[in-house]
């Protein structure tokens, strides 16, 4: 449904974007941790997707590296996973906290089936990105997937509890979404395919953000996509409907990165990022969201806050 799923041809430029559109720091702090080998003193260059979750998470990977001893530097913000992915099988940055199903979905141009179940899906892109030399790390409990929300008083109206509730009411409905989601797959055409949903209208909103929050809570729409991250899904009284056919993947956080990496800095390494990821939850990034979206709170204050808060940090 968001940005994020979208596939488009690759860009070209990866290099002249990865430096020019970023924010970055480096160095370690002594006071940190031990230093790691020589031959992996090069910092690592940890990036982000264009949406302050994805950045959040860039911080809290880069934060915990720096506490190990691991020189960073963040290359954050750098644009939609058209630009990041290229810029990881090209050796322009080194590790990116990605989705498993988009992930998949983009790594194996849609040929390769989604499902709901992450073991699967981690397996599955595991050996989509293989080939590229980049591994996959284990995934998180949180996952921040495509949903389909109501407001609270249309789901009691029309007796909502899930997707296919939807199937005889949804030709009253007005649908909102971001502007390319009547072609894509995760989005108003899966929904018409795998649910057979047929909606009055379609209004262009944006990727499940304050203009979607908007339009849902004052009825320019009836049902709109979302995210399950989203910070106003509790403070607006928003429900996500069950996806009871399936149709989207497991989105679980995953932290993805090039094997010559893996191979340098070794077993610590991959030990300190995967103590993080088992830690975070969806609820975890639905606060994290609030946060940073809105309360203003900078995605690495909210990263150090909540790295704190598991024990993680100082």
């Amino acid at each position: 449904m968001p940005q994020r799923r979208i596939i488009l041809p690759a860009l070209v430029m990866v290099a002249a974007v990865v430096c020019g559109s970023c924010t970055s720091s480096t160095g370690t702090d002594p006071q940190r941790g031990p230093e790691p080998d020589a031959e992996a003193s090069s910092p690592m260059v940890v990036a982000s997707f264009s949406f302050s979750e994805s950045r959040v998470l860039a911080e809290i990977y880069a934060l915990v590296l720096e506490a190990g001893g691991y020189p960073v530097t963040r290359r954050f913000n750098l644009g939609s996973r058209e630009i990041v992915e290229p810029a990881l099988f090209q050796d322009k940055i080194d590790l990116v906290p990605e989705y498993l199903g988009s992930a998949l979905e983009f790594a194996s141009l849609s040929a390769a089936e989604g499902t709901s179940d992450p073991r699967i899906m981690h397996r599955k892109l595991s050996r989509a990105l293989s080939p590229k030399g980049v591994d996959v790390l284990a995934h998180a409990p949180a996952q921040d997937q495509n949903a389909v929300a109501v407001t609270a008083s249309t789901a009691a109206r029309y007796g909502l509890r899930k997707v296919s509730d939807l199937k005889g009411i949804a030709p009253e409905l007005a649908f909102g979404g971001p502007p390319g989601c009547p072609e894509r797959p995760l989005c108003l055409r899966g929904l018409g395919e795998k649910y057979g949903l047929e909606f009055k209208s379609f209004v262009s909103l944006d990727a499940a953000g304050p203009v979607t929050v908007t339009a849902l809570d004052n009825g320019e729409v009836d049902v709109a996509a979302m995210f399950t991250t989203s910070p106003s899904i509790p403070g607006q009284d928003f429900v996500l409907l069950e996806d009871d056919q399936g149709l989207q993947p497991a989105e679980s956080v995953v932290p993805v990165i090039r094997r010559e990496m893996m191979e340098v800095h070794g077993t610590r390494f991959v030990a300190i990022l995967n103590r993080v990821t088992r830690r975070l939850s969806t609820q975890d990034l639905r606060l994290l969201n609030k946060k940073v979206e809105l309360e203003g709170v900078s995605p690495a204050s909210a990263a150090r806050a909540w790295l704190r808060a598991e024990g993680l940090g100082s």
